[in-house]
């Protein structure tokens, strides 16, 4: 059994989303970011707070900006919910101000 909680799908936000298949409870460790490093801005680029960007090339890259975050990304490269999701919601994390909802 896989456990594995988030598939891509058509996103109402943006393009690809990512989404819950199961629930997932607030606390819960999604998984760790796979990346690679990045010189340059682009759509898929993290810049964290040691000032370098990274790539990220795994499925965590669909996940859409909202203001009412469900995950945050870690500067750890880790992934973890911000509250409960129920199956078939979207996985969204705050980028910033920069960002619009």
């Amino acid at each position: 059994m896989s456990d594995i909680k988030f598939e891509v799908a058509e996103s109402p936000i943006h393009g690809k989303g990512l989404f819950a298949t199961a629930t997932i409870k607030k606390g819960e460790f999604l998984g760790n970011l796979q990346t690679r490093a990045a010189k340059k801005d682009g759509p898929y680029v993290l810049w964290c707070e040691d000032g370098k960007g990274r790539e990220v090339i795994c499925d965590f890259r669909f996940i859409n900006h909202s203001r009412k975050a469900n995950v945050a990304y870690y500067d750890d490269l880790t992934v973890m919910a911000l509250k409960n999701i129920k199956p078939g919601e979207e996985l969204v994390h705050n980028y910033g101000d920069e960002w619009e909802d």
